[in-house]
């Protein structure tokens, strides 16, 4: 009788063990198929911003009495 069970043990011990590392988490770090594309408006903004600071400069010069 024991004869007989020692392979099925073996089996079901080996068929444990594969469930176990079939079971394990993998990671894959793969690189975009696309490039990455970063969109800078940086310099436009910071144009508007100094001829809008010019042109109040301007009216707080030419027009002191209203603020």
């Amino acid at each position: 009788m024991k004869r007989r069970l020692l392979p099925m043990v073996a089996l079901l011990a080996a068929g444990f063990i594969v469930t176990l590392q079939a079971c394990t988490p993998t990671v894959k770090v793969e690189a975009p198929a696309e490039p990455i594309t970063i969109n800078l408006n940086i310099k436009l903004d910071a144009e508007v911003r100094l001829k809008i600071e010019e042109k109040a400069k301007d009216d707080i010069n030419n027009n002191p009495e209203i603020f």
